[in-house]
Formats: structure tokens, sequence, C-alpha cells
């Protein structure tokens, strides 16, 4: 009985393929395709103003902020998806999520809270449609470490 059975499976598998897939295939659209593929691809290119900016010896604690602005010099609309730091201490924001047309420009600022001590340099990671898929700028500080002690307050209990 298993033997029927495999040899009708076998039969039904070898009638239903019908004709050969190739022959559905239309010449047309594969001049079409080879075209298309063979065609060079035209990104949106991200030119910044500057890539790093630097703060220069600012005091611990102290606030900062940064304004970055690019031109979409390339051919094609310029979407940034998002954009990101290295840590919570850099916040990226005011970005515009519209297409960016080739030659426009836009901007967006990057707010460091300026905490730290010595020589501090955070990366701020841009995900676009570019060819390379992101694209990034840094700031550099020295912060300088508060010199006052503090000293605790109120009653100490002994």
């Amino acid at each position: 009985m298993k033997k029927i059975i495999y040899l009708f499976a076998f039969i039904f598998v070898l009638t239903s393929c019908g004709d050969d897939p190739f022959s559905k295939v239309k010449s047309e659209n594969v001049k079409s395709a080879a075209v298309r593929d063979n065609t060079p691809f035209k990104y949106p290119v991200m030119s910044f103003d500057r890539k790093v900016h630097d703060f220069g010896t600012i005091d611990d604690g102290v606030p900062q902020e940064t304004v970055f602005s690019y031109t979409n010099t390339g051919e094609a609309p310029l979407v940034i998806s998002d954009i990101k730091s290295t840590c919570g201490c850099t916040v990226p924001q005011d970005w515009s999520r519209a297409p960016l047309l080739p030659g426009e420009s836009s901007k967006f600022t990057v707010k460091f809270n300026g905490k730290g001590a010595n020589r501090t340099t955070k990366t701020v990671t841009i995900n676009a449609n570019t060819q390379n898929g992101s694209e990034s700028v840094r700031i550099i500080a020295f912060i300088n470490k508060s010199t006052s002690a503090s000293k605790p307050t109120g009653s100490v209990i002994q």
C-alpha cells in the first residue's frame, strides 16, 4: 500500500510541474533588469562643516553645546533615520527626519553635560542612507575636575 501511495505522489509531482519554468521568463524583462543592475546607484553624501568640535578646557559640571551643519552633496535625497551618541552624557537633538534634497543643508545640536575629568572624546553616529550607512562626528573637551573638596553637611554622630 505504501508503494502505491509513493507512486501516486511521484506521478503527481511530475505532472504538476507542467511547463519548463524558464519558458515563462520574458526577454524584455531580462533586458531591462540587466540595464537596471548595471547602472551605478546614486547615493546621498553628507558633507559636514567640521567633523570634530573641540570645546577646549571646561570646568567640571558646566554643560556645553555645539551645532554641526551638513549639506547633501550627493545625487539622491538624504534621509537620516537616527542620531546616537556613545554615552548618555552627550545628547544629539533637533535633527530633521525629512528627506534632504541634493544641495540642501541642515543641522543638529549636540549637548554635552560637561562632567568628568581630563581629556574626553565622545562620538556621535548618524545613521543615514549614505553609501556607508552611517557617518560620525566627534566632540572633544579637557575637563578641569572641581578643586573644592565636598564637605559633609549636618552634625556628625560619634
